[in-house]
């Protein structure tokens, strides 16, 4: 159930998402009168799935998952139609226009992705607001990764700062401790402040760990709500109460209490909980599930957290920044694909779908699409050719040089494109598919 919910949520993120973007390309090819002859939804090789003419444009659902197009006359692309560029060009083809128009055209859908990924932001914002526990607030500390405990941290450390610079987000610890390779990071343990010097190699150690997190910040399980007819609901547990030990064991964090828990499936256990500043023990029998039916309060609520409103007008330009904020991330990481451990941990569609939840959510669901829009765009308009990037470096030279690329070469161009790009993504989901099996 939870693959389907999952996989529903990535079929229909990337379906919008694809819309869009041909939308983009589209829009532009009509505003300057350029014949458009299909618009697709997935690839069709050999056969469609749905197609209906409207005008001059053919308009369809493809069988094959791995994106959408539309075929512009005149213009090389996925379709490789050589027979058509044999003929003279026609006033409404793609390669009659002026080189500006076709850079419109080139990176329409481009735009339009950039644009919904900011416009997305802005509106969770405006709804929902930005709620998070700033890193000094993480008065018990982070649970680490292995690896992370192999560079010298130890699970119950307070992040102070890392090479002199303190964090605001858990996230801007992450990209400078992990991703940047910070040199230095100051600890809190125990009352005392300790500098730890990070392996110079550690963002390697941490790809070829395969762990997938460094660190998780600490707070106890505090009650929202028991789930009715479950052990915590039949023992009489009540939101606010604390869980403060498991058979005399203590458990301070939520990973204590769930690992206890986990290890007493199926037995009966005595909780000690905090209620209300007395402690006091509750019987019950764990599920075989290793679970009690109790769901707890969120990090930030226990935690000081900042929040900040928005809105509607004010939405829009912090939507920006914070899109901004993901983008030039995911901009910087993209050095990691270029290691030998980047390109071991490149993913397909497998990890795609895994950053949806396995519960649906709209907000997650929005987030993550967001987040897939800024990625649809930025690779779509790196210059590769087959990809826009491709396309407009080529109107580019011809902007500047005033020579168009002949007809010939920007075939061949197209079949090299299609080939690296056929060649990564058969390497992202055989990753995929090698991960899934050696688990």
């Amino acid at each position: 159930m939870d693959i389907l919910v999952k996989a529903s949520q990535l079929i229909l993120s990337l379906s919008l998402l694809i819309i869009a973007h041909e939308l983009g390309h589209f829009f532009f090819a009509k505003l300057f009168k350029t014949r458009v002859e299909k618009f697709y939804l997935f690839f069709d090789p050999w056969f469609s799935l749905f197609k209906i003419k409207k005008g001059e444009t053919e308009y369809g659902l493809g069988w094959l998952p791995l994106g959408g197009y539309v075929k512009i006359s005149g213009m090389i692309d996925e379709s490789m139609d050589k027979e058509q560029l044999k003929q003279p060009p026609q006033p409404w083809e793609f390669r009659s226009k002026p080189v500006w128009q076709r850079l419109f055209i080139m990176t329409g859908g481009v735009l339009v992705n950039f644009i919904l990924a900011f416009f997305i932001y802005a509106m969770i914002l405006f709804t929902f607001g930005l709620e998070y526990v700033p890193v000094k607030n993480a008065v018990y500390g982070f649970d680490f990764s292995e690896i992370a405990q192999k560079a010298g941290f130890q699970n119950g450390d307070r992040i102070i700062s890392g090479d002199g610079v303190e964090y605001e987000t858990e996230t801007d610890m992450l990209n400078h401790i992990v991703l940047n390779n910070a040199r230095r990071v100051t600890v809190e343990r125990e009352g005392q402040r300790l500098d730890l010097t990070m392996p110079a190699d550690f963002t390697a150690q941490f790809l070829a760990s395969g762990e997938g997190w460094f660190a998780s910040m600490r707070y106890p399980w505090v009650v929202e709500r028991t789930v009715a007819g479950e052990p915590a609901d039949k023992a009489g547990l009540i939101s606010g109460d604390v869980m403060v030990a498991v058979n005399e064991t203590q458990t301070p964090t939520i990973s204590l209490f769930i690992s206890q828990i986990q290890n007493n499936a199926g037995k009966d256990i005595a909780l000690t909980i905090n209620r209300n500043g007395t402690e006091q023990i509750v019987n019950m029998k764990v599920n075989d599930e290793g679970r009690i039916g109790v769901y707890a309060q969120r990090g930030e609520v226990i935690l000081s957290s900042n929040r900040h409103e928005y809105g509607f007008w004010a939405s829009f330009p912090a939507g920006l920044k914070f899109g901004a904020n993901i983008l030039s991330n995911y901009v910087n990481n993209m050095k990691l694909v270029f290691t030998r451990e980047g390109v071991r941990h490149l993913g397909g569609f497998i990890t795609i779908g895994g950053i949806f939840p396995a519960t649906w959510s709209w907000v997650e669901f929005w987030t993550r699409t967001a987040f897939l829009s800024l990625i649809l765009a930025f690779m779509n308009i790196l210059p590769i050719p087959a990809l826009d990037g491709g396309h407009v470096m080529f109107a580019l030279y011809e902007l500047v040089t005033g020579r168009k690329p002949s007809d010939k070469f920007l075939e061949n161009a197209q079949v090299v494109g299609m080939i690296l790009l056929l060649g990564l993504l058969i390497i992202a989901n055989g990753n995929d598919i090698i991960r899934l099996f050696s688990k």
